[in-house]
């Protein structure tokens, strides 16, 4: 090799940038591509279950499964066109509810004079901490249809006589709000961290030129902000196609099928090569969107809102609405974040459902000593249960290791890419970097499980759960990490540069002090997201590493409903409290990315 190519190879990599992305695109090379190799082959593979169907040997090469799948008449109508077209209309439906509902919200909080802002921000972040399928829950259990399903009435029905249509119950509607409110904090922390951030000398320019409200919205504060929607419609729309409990609980008892409950029948039966073909173009849908917030941001030059220089954000003054607005956003918070944890505590203390009389409740599901018959599969309540505590024990210190490798991680990348932002490698790390997340959760976790089987240390192990957790998460912290370098001006580091500053010390005293807010959801994400993560793990947990959730779904499933609801509760309250003592100790919340104020 010349020295001329050792020098240029030497300074390529003087750069802390470059080190990064070479670095992160070997990782991710062996973590999201191996698996998706995997997947493809999986599609094209005779199964043990497909062996009498397809009429050839197991592990033999075939294209039955795309053949059946995608040319086979009214089975493929039924079986994927269907399913696709409703996945679709429900994913798009929830990306839209999300970005409108909790970018509404954001731009009220730290751009106007709206009441109740503590609130309000601490708030709006409970629908995301509590599973999305104990959100369905809670719609199936308060607007329930007695002509559908077991013909029980549903609360909302019980107290006003009212029985709301089939539509609003069960199917893509109630799909589609359950999901958009679920994922709404995506758009609030996002965004709202950026108009927080934002140098308000923009909007202030233009009101001094007599430039009305809603032009400042649409030509300055929209363009700003952009980056923010574009990755919250990519977060919500691939978490949407992904979403299977969702469906099962509102759409089941009206035959409403899509893609992921096709996938997991498929898996869990006799055609598993069309199970992973489903998941595989979920996965092609996922990269098609990813592609367009690639071109958008290509585009523009630069998303620069942060100089370095004081500003003083102006509040929208919302006059005669302040007062109705801030009553009506209270109470809609109160019905999709504090009436469901209620609710979830009645029916933890209930001793036979139905019955909600003061002689009916009982504290033996949660301090019981394990005498009674009520505690059938337990040692004791929960809080007295030794099991309870191993398996919490379990789901904290894997969400610690999760949420800090993904934290890290997404601040590097986002560093990286940003720095090198254009090039070859900054693009194909940053797409690497969320493939993760367009893999369906409970395909993802199959290939993996698979891979653990090959390697007996990784079956069963702490660390096979840490790995696909890491990986399956980092899109949460590498958005984060890309957003908040975006708004970053390049000359706030290149101060620190000019004076000798090393590379170490100018993330540590410079870049990450000034984003803390938009970086801390970078943790905080994929530590909410792995505390309730139930199709991730349910194929990698053993009885030795099992975790909160899939100790709820057991409960569940053995009709243990007082424990079930018990355990989602202890779920959101612990997430609170670790919210809370982040906020204590380092004077930031998930939810003050957005700064209520």
């Amino acid at each position: 090799m010349s020295k001329k190519k050792l020098n240029n190879i030497k300074v390529f990599f003087s750069s802390p940038a470059n080190v990064i992305l070479v670095t992160f695109f070997l990782l991710l090379a062996l973590l999201t591509l191996y698996p998706l190799l995997s997947l493809i082959m999986e599609t094209m593979t005779v199964h043990p279950m497909e062996v009498q169907i397809v009429g050839r040997r197991k592990g033999s090469f075939t294209q039955f499964h795309w053949a059946k799948l995608l040319l086979g008449g009214e089975y493929s109508v039924n079986n994927f066109y269907k399913p696709l077209l409703n996945t679709c209309l429900m994913a798009i439906a929830a990306s839209a509810i999300a970005i409108l509902f909790g970018g509404m919200v954001a731009w009220l909080v730290t751009r106007s004079n709206l009441k109740y802002k503590k609130f309000i921000s601490f708030v709006f972040v409970f629908p995301y901490i509590m599973p999305s399928w104990t959100l369905a829950m809670f719609w199936n259990n308060f607007f329930r249809n007695a002509n559908v399903g077991m013909g029980i009435t549903g609360i909302f029905t019980a107290l006003t006589g009212i029985a709301m249509p089939e539509w609003f119950v069960y199917g893509l509607f109630p799909c589609s709000v359950v999901l958009g409110l679920h994922y709404s904090p995506f758009a609030y922390i996002l965004i709202g961290g950026i108009l927080r951030n934002m140098d308000a000398n923009l909007e202030e320019a233009a009101t001094i030129l007599k430039a009305s409200r809603a032009r400042i919205m649409c030509r300055i504060t929209l363009p700003i902000v952009m980056p923010a929607l574009l990755s919250t419609f990519l977060l919500v729309f691939a978490s949407a196609m992904s979403a299977y409990a969702v469906p099962v609980f509102l759409g089941s008892p009206v035959r409403f099928w899509v893609l992921t409950t096709k996938m997991y029948t498929m898996l869990n039966g006799s055609f598993q090569g069309q199970g992973y073909i489903i998941a595989f173009s979920m996965i092609l849908f996922g990269i098609a969107i990813l592609g367009l917030n690639q071109w958008f941001t290509g585009r523009r030059k630069s998303f620069t809102t942060i100089t370095g220089k004081s500003s003083q954000i102006s509040m929208v003054d919302l006059r005669k609405v302040r007062t109705p607005l801030s009553v009506v956003l209270f109470v809609i918070l109160c019905f999709i974040a504090i009436l469901p944890l209620i609710t979830f505590a009645v029916e933890s203390i209930i001793l036979m459902p139905v019955d909600y009389s003061i002689r009916n409740l009982t504290l033996d599901f949660w301090i019981g000593k394990g005498e009674s018959a009520l505690e059938n599969g337990m040692d004791a309540g929960i809080l007295r249960s030794r099991d309870v505590w191993r398996t919490l024990w379990n789901s904290l210190r894997l969400s610690v290791t999760c949420s800090v490798a993904a934290g890290i991680s997404g601040i590097l990348i986002g560093y990286a890419i940003v720095k090198r932002r254009g090039s070859a490698l900054s693009n194909f790390v940053n797409n690497l970097a969320f493939f993760p997340y367009l893999m369906p959760s409970m395909a993802f976790g199959a290939i993996y499980l698979s891979l653990a089987t090959k390697i007996p240390l990784m079956y069963g192990s702490f660390f096979i759960l840490a790995l696909i957790g890491s990986v399956k998460y980092l899109p949460f912290a590498s958005r984060s990490g890309v957003n908040a370098m975006l708004q970053l001006s390049n000359e706030i580091e290149e101060a620190a540069v000019i004076v000798g500053v090393p590379w170490y010390k100018r993330m540590t005293r410079v870049i990450i002090p000034i984003q803390k807010a938009t970086f801390l959801s970078g943790f905080l994400l994929p530590f909410i997201s792995c505390m309730r993560e139930l199709s991730l793990f349910v194929l990698l947990v053993t009885p030795q590493n099992k975790v909160l959730t899939t100790m709820l779904m057991q409960f569940s499933e053995k009709g243990y409903t007082q424990y079930g609801n018990a355990i989602n509760l202890m779920i959101i309250v612990l997430v609170l409290a670790i919210n809370f003592i982040v906020n204590k100790v380092t004077g930031a919340s998930i939810d003050k990315g957005v700064g209520g104020q």
